[in-house]
């Protein structure tokens, strides 16, 4: 299948659960609770065998005794059973089907899973997976993902779209969104990709108008060349952020194991991804400090970097992961130089990192941030708010947010501390200013939406 619609899957109007039981270990359970606790506004069906309604929802014993044509099939039975229920959506003329059912090519039985692949494609019917947690959509109240919300917090809407290969991976992923300030457009998540895979779901999210910023976790890719010629067009319209699995041996064994993935040679993969702009993280935490940045700055134009800060241990920190990343200090030029020492208590020293002292509170920032806002010599700002000292409050946190809110540059704010903190990253990410725990992790974040926007120009 060619130019594979994933809209009915992602924005169904109505769908099935083949597989929906009322008992809540049971993942056809969880499912449908999951589609009635997200208040999905389409029409929701359980099928299974018995026939008998559940939790309030109107069952029948096929899809085929549904009488109007369903947009999204969810199967979640053994896989033995999966080719006789997936073969009844394709006669019932059902548009997509997410099989989450496990114990195919993953276990090495390939067999049944080309059995499933030539049903899909006999009806020209775009199956995900198996072996896989389906998708979610925020703004469509979809979720097929089998994980109960007790255990799992499900981010709020936003621009971010993840393309996960994995189930673990992807949960885990999404949890941890779910505590960022950036929300999630769609999760797609694919597992052994028998009928749609990566390239399918890619030149979906390239023509996504919700979809700002695209992560994603592989272990393999299975048409090289048609990823390949989508990649030269994909990131010359949004960023894709990477993280690929199978860097040693070891690895590329348990990808095999895993979603029946070929990992193939990381370096090969890794040099592609650069080739065409891709954005390389080495770990989870990279895709979230990229997601992060990528989300909610601007494309810098330059690699001049500012930096203003309560603590000066923290400053020198921050200049040291500079000099290493590939971005450059800024100069102040002599206008700002001039106006910040009329502005500035005697202790601090006029220069870049501009450390405001451990008193700075929302007055000083302010002051800074007003005049090196206007100085053309500077390209990025870091901005270090460290609220363990007097001055540091609130005040400093909604100073920070209403100063970004009118600058056109890239900005982002480090502050490092436990409760009293992390409150006030809250504060300040729910408005959109993204917030680091370490200079590391901003310096580099900083220097990847910089790479990007070189080859955006290229």
């Amino acid at each position: 299948m060619k130019n594979i619609n994933l809209r009915p899957m992602l924005k169904p109007e109505s769908v099935a659960i083949i597989g929906a039981s009322r008992d809540p270990d049971k993942v056809g359970h969880v499912i449908l609770q999951n589609y009635i606790n997200a208040g999905y506004s389409g029409k929701l069906y359980a099928v299974n065998r018995s026939g008998e309604d559940i939790i309030g929802v109107k069952c029948y014993k096929s899809i085929i005794d549904i009488k109007e044509r369903i947009d999204l099939a969810v199967i979640a039975i053994p896989a033995q059973f999966v080719p006789e229920a997936l073969e009844e959506c394709g006669k019932a003329g059902t548009r997509t089907v997410i099989v989450v059912s496990g114990g195919f090519s993953e276990i090495g039985n390939d067999a049944l899973q080309d059995e499933l692949a030539g049903i899909a494609e006999k009806y020209n019917m775009p199956t995900l997976g198996p072996n896989c947690l389906g998708v979610m959509d925020p703004r469509s109240r979809v979720d097929t993902l089998f994980l109960p919300n007790y255990k799992f917090s499900r981010p709020s809407v936003g621009g971010v779209s993840f393309v996960c290969q994995s189930g673990a991976v992807g949960s885990t992923v999404l949890d941890l969104i779910s505590g960022e300030g950036f929300g999630l457009s769609k999760f797609i998540s694919y597992g052994n990709a028998a009928n749609v895979d990566e390239v399918d779901i890619l030149r979906y999210l390239m023509e996504d108008p919700e979809t700002k910023v695209i992560l994603m976790y592989i272990e393999g890719i299975k048409r090289g060349k048609e990823f390949i010629e989508l990649a030269k067009r994909i990131t010359k319209i949004k960023p894709v952020i990477v993280l690929k699995a199978g860097r040693t041996a070891a690895g590329q064994a348990a990808a095999r194991s895993h979603t029946a993935a070929l990992a193939g040679s990381y370096e090969a993969h890794v040099a592609v991804f650069r080739q065409f702009g891709f954005t390389i993280a080495e770990d989870i935490s990279d895709l979230m400090h990229f997601a992060k940045i990528f989300s909610s700055e601007s494309l810098p134009k330059g690699n001049r970097t500012a930096i203003i800060t309560n603590g000066g241990g923290t400053g020198v920190l921050t200049t040291d992961a500079i000099g290493l990343s590939g971005l450059q200090m800024a100069t102040l030029s002599a206008k700002s130089s001039a106006e910040l020492k009329k502005v500035m208590p005697p202790l601090v020293n006029i220069r870049n990192p501009l450390d405001l002292a451990g008193d700075a509170e929302e007055k000083r920032y302010g002051d800074a941030l007003s005049i090196l806002g206007a100085d053309e010599n500077i390209d990025l700002f870091i901005v270090i708010a460290l609220f363990q000292t007097p001055g540091a409050d609130s005040r400093v946190a909604a100073k920070l947010i209403s100063f970004k809110q009118s600058l056109d540059k890239p900005m982002i704010v480090i502050s490092i501390g436990a409760d009293y903190t992390k409150m006030h990253k809250i504060m300040m990410e729910s408005s959109g200013l993204p917030v680091y725990d370490s200079p590391t992790a901003a310096v580099r974040s900083l220097a990847e939406l910089l790479k990007y926007a070189k080859y955006r120009k290229q």
